[in-house]
């Protein structure tokens, strides 16, 4: 028995840092935006949470994207295949971000147009036209993203 208890030992998490810092700086950019858009709309949380979700300050996407691209450059180094994959991934996600969400909303805002003139309202729901990112919500996350990971990743070693 005493054996068993020997063998056991404590998980180094410091292996993982690379996917830990990430998900801490995504709640932490999360929590900003939840307070941000509280500051402006009020603090109803069920509304809250029902526009937050996509778009609205900061980025919430490219703040984990960045902080997974910084985490791996930090810890596997920026030379690793790693770094190279995250990398490619977030230029996709960025860009998704920004423009294809932007057109999505745009399609959103003409449908509705259409079925305002054609007086179907009550027949078709409202689609969302806000669904994108404005360039300063995906730089103000970026950035984010980048100086709390480093931070941490600092701080932990």
């Amino acid at each position: 028995m005493f054996d068993i208890l020997i063998q056991i030992q404590m998980i180094d998490i410091s292996r993982y840092y690379s996917f830990i810092l990430p998900i801490i700086t995504w709640v932490f950019i999360l929590l900003i935006k939840i307070v941000l858009y509280s500051l402006k709309h009020g603090w109803d949380i069920g509304n809250t949470l029902k526009h937050v979700s996509h778009g609205h300050m900061p980025s919430a996407h490219t703040g984990f994207i960045v902080s997974l691209v910084t985490a791996v450059g930090y810890y596997q180094g920026v030379d690793s295949g790693a770094f190279a994959v995250a990398f490619v991934l977030a230029i996709i996600t960025i860009d998704d971000a920004v423009r294809l969400r932007m057109y999505m909303g745009d399609q959103g805002r003409y449908l509705n147009k259409i079925i305002e003139n054609l007086q179907l309202e009550e027949k078709y729901p409202k689609l969302k036209e806000r669904m994108g990112h404005r360039i300063r919500e995906v730089i103000v996350g970026g950035l984010i993203g980048f100086s709390f990971t480093l931070a941490l990743a600092r701080l932990l070693g």
